[in-house]
């Protein structure tokens, strides 16, 4: 950048009295930058946030991976001792599930039993571990969530009616099989849905109401840290009779329509940038206007187009760069005060956190950032090319 450029940016930059609408014109076009990229930039944050626990809780209640029988297949005792030895690393329990209805006096609520073994399924499960820690349940004793406690009232070593929808045949009718267990602990997974429906027992205790061999089961829940990893390495050593499935797997419409909000919601903030940078243009294009005779003479006296068309590039570029610095760092301000401080709760039964979750990722700040300064520099194109094609014979004739 030559000094006539610096020069010329430096005195179109300047307020002038005579032409205070082109200075106001500008100072909009910046505070329209500026607040553009601090909305997206607080609004993807916010995203990512709610995004992250949602996930978090999913993964807690669904666990990593799963396997699972087919149609004609079993998941069995010997399948679990293969899968533990190929695999040392990773962490499994075997369970066994049941629909079943809960009944207390006049109230009923449908849902799963799950048969567990609680030493393993501590190492698979930290909100059972949590619930079950220094307590050693027995046969026909009870985990229940804290949704389905407060709903009932329930009260610890209260017996509480399990209704299953395996019938026993007794004579020429059926009748539902029923169980009483004793409620000794609760588990809260923060998702009411789960706590709701969710109930854990012994696995040997399930197994004998279901008429289950006791080296028989549902499936297999496994932890792993790279799941999507893991899924492909154990699925070679399965059986034709088995399934293995991972917990996103379960989710991916609800996975897709978050990831369609998050776009949808960044396209609409871009165009608060793309509206202020309608501000940049006019502005240009009245400096332009103004500045038509001096244009010309610098022309006459032997400046270059591209000299001309710079100036006004740049006259653009330091507006949107400058607004997109303000935005940013009263974006990055505004997050970390949301992250520091509880200024805002949030109802805990609604979502799955009571403050707000901010967690701005680096790929969508850069995208910011980027889309900003593309918006900026088409936005001062325009303008810098119309003032290199002014005509000097033109304009000084006029004048």
């Amino acid at each position: 950048m030559n000094k006539v450029v610096i020069y010329l940016v430096r005195r179109f930059l300047r307020f002038d009295k005579e032409q205070p609408f082109i200075f106001l014109s500008a100072l909009l076009a910046f505070l329209g930058i500026a607040i553009g990229v601090m909305v997206l930039i607080v609004a993807m944050a916010l995203m990512n946030g709610f995004d992250n626990e949602f996930k978090k809780k999913l993964f807690v209640m669904n666990y990593p991976l799963t396997v699972l029988p087919k149609f004609y297949g079993s998941v069995n005792e010997k399948l679990l001792v293969d899968l533990s030895n190929r695999f040392p690393k990773l962490k499994f329990s075997p369970y066994v599930v049941s629909s079943v209805i809960v009944r207390k006096g006049d109230k009923l609520e449908g849902g799963y039993l799950f048969g567990v073994d609680f030493k393993e399924e501590v190492k698979v499960n930290n909100i059972i571990k949590k619930a079950v820690e220094n307590k050693n349940l027995k046969k026909f004793e009870v985990v229940v969530g804290k949704s389905l406690k407060d709903e009932f009232d329930l009260k610890y070593n209260e017996k509480l009616m399990y209704i299953f929808t395996k019938a026993n045949p007794n004579g020429f009718s059926v009748t539902p099989r029923i169980k009483r267990f004793k409620v000794r602990s609760v588990f809260d997974s923060g998702l009411i849905a789960y706590d709701k429906a969710y109930s854990y027992t012994d696995i040997n205790s399930l197994q004998k109401i279901l008429s289950l061999p006791s080296n028989v089961y549902s499936g297999i829940h496994i932890y792993s840290k790279n799941p999507k990893e893991d899924i492909k390495k154990i699925r070679y050593y399965l059986p034709a009779s088995v399934v293995i499935k991972g917990w996103w797997q379960d989710n991916l419409n609800f996975f897709a329509a978050l990831k369609l909000e998050k776009t949808s919601l960044f396209i609409v903030l871009m165009l608060i940038i793309l509206i202020a940078s309608i501000n940049i243009i006019s502005s240009l294009l009245m400096t332009v206007m103004n500045r038509r005779s001096d244009i010309a003479l610098l022309l006459s006296l032997g400046a270059t187009k591209e000299e001309i068309k710079k100036v006004f590039l740049y006259l653009g570029v330091i507006i949107g760069i400058a607004g997109i610095v303000t935005g940013a760092v009263f974006g990055l301000g505004i997050n970390w005060i949301l992250s520091t401080f509880d200024i805002i709760d949030l109802p805990k039964d609604v979502y799955p956190t009571n403050s707000l979750p901010v967690d701005l990722s680096i790929t969508d700040f850069i995208s910011i950032i980027v889309g900003a300064f593309v918006i900026v520099i088409i936005s001062s194109w325009y303008p810098a090319k119309k003032a290199s094609e002014v005509d000097i014979l033109t304009v000084l004739r006029n004048e």
